[in-house]
């Protein structure tokens, strides 16, 4: 109780100081089903354009390594099959790590999954077409309007009629078997829906499932709680963007996202094994939660909450 009250008297001036040496163990897996994070960081990623503040500075002084947009990687070892979650401006590097340190095969990947059409989360495609790898016939897994969006307008539509890319439709709660041993099932969140729905995912395993949440409104605005679709999985990849209101010089409702002091508050009632559930991913640059070292992300990694980093492996 005492670290709840901590965690909302102190008074959290956010700022860029101390950039976090994120070098998390990369955690050996034994299943041959699992999870691999590719990328934590907002649409922009890090360091973040025009950024001139100390989070970003240490990166242009040595300081600090780089972190790719949010991404997932499905693996499945036994079946030789990957897929990615988004198609982010990293790709190029994220594709090379599930090939370099997951699984080598023939295909590049078996398929992407789309959340939304959000510059962080589609526009990676680019890099399957003609200008570039000019692939064949790569799956794009896409909701209605997301596959509209994409074959209706350029460039992307020059993917769609060279078939660079081929959609495999997604419907809302309709759930896609992978093989014998992975599902996903694509669910509506509510977010800035300019130019397309928003979609999380369920991902299942044999033995374990997860959440994959990356952007919402906010939870509040979801017609499902989320403090009970967390007890009902082993995983949840949460929107983490910004720690709290006031983070950023702009009015932060142009971007609506749940803070995490506001996701933490949400579960402050519940047990460790459950809070222990939640992995914050989608970090703004200026999020003092991507940097190990500052006291917000150890306040509530104290309260049981878990981050995402690069290389974090989860079994399925």
């Amino acid at each position: 109780m005492k670290k709840n009250i901590l965690l909302f008297s102190i008074s959290m001036l956010i700022s860029c100081q101390n950039p976090v040496n994120n070098e998390e163990t990369k955690n050996q897996i034994h299943s041959k089903q699992y999870i691999t994070v590719l990328g934590i960081t907002q649409d922009a990623g890090y360091p973040h354009i025009g950024c001139q503040k100390e989070c970003c500075t240490n990166f242009y002084n040595g300081n600090y390594k780089n972190q790719k947009v949010v991404a997932l990687g499905l693996v499945d070892t036994k079946n030789k099959q990957k897929w990615l979650f988004e198609a982010t401006p990293d790709i190029t590097s994220q594709l090379s790590d599930l090939e370099q340190n997951h699984l080598k095969t023939k295909k590049i990947i078996d398929g992407i999954f789309l959340t939304h059409a959000h510059i962080g989360h589609y526009t990676g495609l680019m890099y399957f077409g003609r200008e570039a790898l000019g692939k064949k016939r790569t799956t794009v897994f896409a909701m209605p309007k997301m596959k509209n969006y994409l074959s209706k307008n350029g460039p992307w539509s020059q993917l769609v009629d060279l078939q660079n890319i081929v959609f495999s439709d997604l419907k809302n709660d309709s759930t896609i078997t992978l093989n014998n041993k992975l599902k996903v099932t694509p669910f509506l969140v509510p977010h800035r829906d300019e130019f397309s729905e928003t979609v999380g995912y369920k991902i299942e395993g044999k033995q374990k499932t997860a959440l994959f949440i990356p952007d919402i409104n906010k939870w509040q605005k979801w017609s499902k709680n989320i403090v009970e679709e967390v007890k009902k999985v082993d995983y949840a990849f949460l929107d983490a963007t910004f720690f709290k209101d006031g983070e950023i010089n702009r009015p932060m409702s142009e971007i609506p996202h749940p803070f995490i002091e506001e996701t933490v508050n949400l579960f402050k009632d519940e047990s460790w094994k459950t809070k222990n559930k939640v992995i914050f991913i989608h970090f703004n640059h200026t999020n003092p939660a991507l940097q190990n070292n500052s006291k917000e992300k150890i306040v509530i990694k104290e309260l049981g909450f878990r981050y995402a980093f690069e290389g974090m492996n989860l079994e399925l």
